[in-house]
């Protein structure tokens, strides 16, 4: 099966002039990390030291950032949603988002100010939940339209939420260009995690929110480096944020080797990657995949600039190596933390696994630079946010072939 997986390498020229990244740097993360801080319900997510693992596959360390425990929601997306729907408001009422945390950005005062909000967003699941949850915290209204074949589950989580939110019959990429009429027919606002040219505001708010995610993994480590950062990519708008998180602490050559993670029914990152052409690479049709926070066809433009110029490896890989990933965090070895890892909050662990104890891919180990000195990091992104699906993939080893 090893066959399936697919990687290809940038030679980052140290000499190249790259995009700036202090967006997402450690400076501005920690004041984004402050609003999200003063929500009630914020505490830091574990970071989970797989220590008897690293031992297992022969490096020096595994971290995995389990974000299951972000605001209750099993996610990290609602760090982006919430950032972004505060700078909205903090623009509308021309100030800073420094001076609307969480008590005054639900006064009576800011409610008279702004009125009744409607924000609308396409989303597989926890983008969408992360949007109505914060649109329910500071008292507005959020619209939020799924893609064909998202889970009932994670609509009924979105409507319990008090969000109008229904599955379609388009996929993802057309659910989005769908919500972007919606709002544009009907004056609503649209906080999408993808950019395209003429709509990068508020994506790029999100992609700021999500490195509250990073700030804190940094701190947790105390000290230690990473010498590697996995991470799983939809749009790249997470991946773009992070990647660019760490070029900004650690830059030019003590950057840690970056490694991109997608679905290969899904992986336009990967395809515009290979291309190498100076275009965005879109994969179209059904993008079937138990990864279906990463099922997304057109690449975010923000985060491509970052990933182009600051990523090393990008992967496209088969189904199987996201489920390994989610049995072996679920079955940890020894006194090592169990981490609840869905599809995609597991696909970099599983790929990690795959390539340490795969013999056969020893070619891509050494083009990764993995060996028993490297420092790794992952990122759980979330949960069991499909239950039934998890325990099919988990408990029988099963999960759909299409």
């Amino acid at each position: 099966m090893n066959e399936c997986i697919k990687s290809v390498h940038y030679q980052q020229e140290t000499s190249k002039e790259r995009c700036s990244v202090e967006r997402f740097g450690s400076v501005h993360a920690e004041k984004i990390q402050e609003f999200h801080k003063s929500f009630p319900e914020y505490s830091v997510t574990p970071l989970a030291d797989l220590k008897n693992l690293a031992d297992e596959l022969g490096v020096a360390s595994i971290h995995v950032k389990d974000e299951s425990y972000r605001f209750g929601l099993n996610a990290f997306k609602v760090l982006g949603g919430s950032y972004c729907i505060g700078n909205y408001i903090a623009n509308r009422l021309g100030k800073d988002i420094s001076e609307l945390p969480y008590e005054k950005i639900t006064s009576d005062d800011v409610k008279k100010q702004l009125g009744k909000l409607t924000f609308v967003t396409a989303t597989d699941g926890n983008h969408g939940r992360g949007i109505a949850w914060t649109a329910n915290r500071l008292n507005q209204e959020s619209v939020v339209y799924m893609p064909k074949g998202s889970a009932p589950e994670r609509l009924k989580n979105i409507q319990a939420l008090g969000a109008d939110a229904s599955i379609t019959e388009l996929n993802y990429d057309d659910a989005v260009r769908y919500a972007n009429d919606m709002a544009e027919k009907n004056g609503w606002i649209m906080v999408q995690d993808t950019a395209w040219d003429g709509y990068e505001e508020i994506p790029g708010w999100i992609m700021e929110g999500y490195t509250t995610m990073a700030y804190e993994a940094w701190k947790q480590l105390e000290g230690e480096k990473p010498t590697h950062v996995f991470l799983q990519a939809g749009v790249g708008a997470m991946s773009g944020a992070i990647a660019g998180f760490f070029a900004d602490l650690y830059p030019g050559e003590e950057k840690p080797i970056i490694t991109i993670v997608e679905p290969n029914k899904a992986d336009c990152i990967y395809q515009t990657a290979e291309a190498n052409d100076g275009k965005l690479h879109a994969v179209n049709g059904e993008m079937n995949t138990i990864m279906a926070g990463l099922a997304c066809g057109e690449p975010c433009t923000i985060g491509w600039q970052v990933l182009h110029d600051y990523a090393d490896n990008f992967v496209s890989m088969p189904d199987y190596v996201a489920a390994k990933g989610m049995r072996v965090l679920g079955n940890p070895l020894g006194n090592d933390p169990k981490v609840v890892s869905g599809e995609s909050g597991a696909s970099t662990l599983g790929f990690v696994a795959e390539v340490l104890q795969n013999e056969s891919l020893e070619w891509l180990r050494k083009q990764l630079k993995l060996d028993k000195n490297s420092r790794i990091l992952c990122f759980s992104t979330e949960g069991d946010t499909d239950k039934d699906n998890y325990r099919k993939i988990v408990w029988d080893g099963a999960y759909p072939s299409f």
